[in-house]
């Protein structure tokens, strides 16, 4: 089981400014829905539907989470588009939308979420350790470090969406 290990940065605005300038390199762009099927006490099962906006080629993911805080257990694979709509359907849940954008900067792999049906962008990069993690330094552009927060975390977002 992969370790997943990242920080979350609650960013202000997109940085058009350094798109336009060349200091964050955008890699690719996709439209994501994400509808978890079961969250438990730091665990969750979730699928994703990911549409590449440049190619539109679509793709189907199956994934285990375990764990709380900046790291945690993570098992993904591909699913068919078939297995991915019996799922949704089981669930009739609204899926949680989001473009992502990834990109370089600084010589860091950024990811920038852009939620479609909430007023809330957010920065992550994964980490290869935890040490790197929380010995990384975030620009200021980056806005507020809410790694630890629940209330950003994409289960709980998620979870408001349904009451919604």
């Amino acid at each position: 089981m992969a370790m997943e290990i990242e920080r979350k940065f609650l960013l202000p605005e997109y940085p058009e400014r350094l798109i336009q300038e060349g200091q964050v390199q955008v890699l690719t762009r996709h439209s994501i829905d994400q509808t978890y099927l079961a969250i438990e006490d730091g665990q969750e099962l979730r699928v994703r539907k990911i549409t590449d906006l440049d190619s539109g080629e679509i793709t189907y993911t199956h994934t285990f989470k375990d764990g709380k805080g900046i790291s945690r257990k993570e098992i993904e694979y591909s699913i068919s588009e078939g297995l991915y709509n019996q799922m949704i359907e089981a669930v009739k849940a609204v899926p949680l939308v989001k473009t992502r954008i990834t990109g370089i900067w600084n010589g860091t792999t950024v990811e920038i979420d852009l939620y479609t049906q909430l007023e809330l962008t957010v920065l992550e990069v994964e980490f290869d350790s935890l040490e790197a993690a929380e010995s990384f330094v975030a620009p200021g552009w980056f806005g507020k470090d809410v790694s630890v927060d629940k209330k950003y975390s994409n289960k709980t977002v998620w979870k408001e969406l349904q009451n919604k």
